[in-house]
């Protein structure tokens, strides 16, 4: 089996017993995540807002889709949240040869037992980076589908909970398309959001040449939180309040798009902003969603799931469309 570099921490591929614990305070969910931001920080410069974007997709139990030129830190910044956080960290580098079962696992015959064991793959991680992930074929993407929607894999009929809490972060190169599969619009739409962190400015740029100078900070990166921590975070997150005229108002965003584009946001995008909007919420130590927090993480959150009238998928033109909703659409 392909399994590419990964952190030395033990993968479980059973259920926590505490996956249902009580949840948070909204002031212990906001310094928690404070917590995780300022550590990713001490690695990544110039990223607050992609940090913040990157926290609320785990708390709101999303997926993250990092597009993006060679060399800005997007595995970096993977690795960083893993190692904020006391978990496991899965990477696999997809390439045209990987098999599914490079991704999910095997079952293996055990001679001595004369049965077969299972053999979990890389996808068992709490944080899997998905290196590159647009170098696979589309079956092999498609090993991620059930992981990243049912938090579960099946092999040969039986079922293996993935551990908790579980988030694929993605990235593809947004210039060299040679030999590249495009995702298929299904699994985009799996992706709770997708980011470009973009060139640093001068000073960042000098600032992370100086950090790097020796030891790579990453290696002295240490845990601030726990995976039980994010568990109960997440069940926090899950209890923010929304009320009607916010869902009225996501419904709204969401039938412009359908008005004005080829392919607009459909119902389980619309969720997915409320979701995320939720876990906003948190980060701003509020128990109640309100509509800047829709229109802070619509871009992110809806942009990829619009076609454009140009038959443009994502990109400029959907945002373009976004904007277009955010500016149009009334807060009622």
């Amino acid at each position: 089996m392909k399994e590419a570099n990964k952190d030395p921490e033990p993968t479980s591929v059973e259920r926590p017993t505490d996956e249902f614990a009580d949840p948070l305070s909204i002031e212990d969910a906001a310094d928690l995540t404070q917590r995780i931001i300022d550590n990713i920080e001490h690695v990544i410069v110039g990223q607050h807002d992609a940090a913040q974007h990157i926290l609320t997709t785990i708390l709101a139990r999303g997926h993250l889709l990092l597009e993006d030129v060679p060399g800005v830190g997007k595995t970096m910044l993977a690795r960083s949240l893993a190692r904020s956080v006391d978990c496991s960290f899965k990477r696999v580098q997809f390439t045209p040869d990987l098999l599914p079962s490079d991704v999910t696992g095997v079952n293996i015959f055990n001679q001595q037992s004369r049965e077969f064991e299972f053999q979990p793959g890389p996808i068992f991680g709490n944080v899997v980076l998905a290196d590159e992930i647009n170098r696979a074929p589309p079956k092999t993407q498609a090993a991620l589908l059930e992981a990243m929607e049912e938090e579960q894999v099946t092999i040969d009929g039986t079922t293996h909970d993935v551990p908790s809490p579980f988030t694929v972060i993605a990235t593809q190169n947004a210039i060299d398309q040679d030999r590249t599969y495009e995702l298929p619009v299904a699994e985009i739409d799996r992706f709770m959001k997708k980011l470009s962190l973009g060139y640093p400015n001068p000073e960042d740029e000098s600032e992370v040449l100086r950090r790097v100078v020796g030891e790579h900070p990453i290696r002295r990166l240490d845990p601030v939180a726990s995976a039980s921590d994010i568990r109960r975070a997440q069940a926090t997150v899950s209890q923010v309040t929304v009320r009607e005229p916010v869902r009225d108002y996501v419904t709204r965003l969401a039938n412009y798009t359908r008005d004005h584009g080829q392919l607009g946001v459909s119902p389980r995008g619309s969720i997915t902003v409320l979701r995320a909007a939720q876990a906003r919420a948190v980060l701003e130590g509020r128990e109640y969603v309100v509509p800047d927090d829709v229109k802070l993480e619509a871009e992110t959150v809806l942009a990829h799931r619009v076609r454009a009238n140009s038959g443009t998928m994502g990109g400029d033109e959907g945002k373009a469309v976004i904007e277009a909703a955010l500016d149009n659409v009334p807060v009622e």
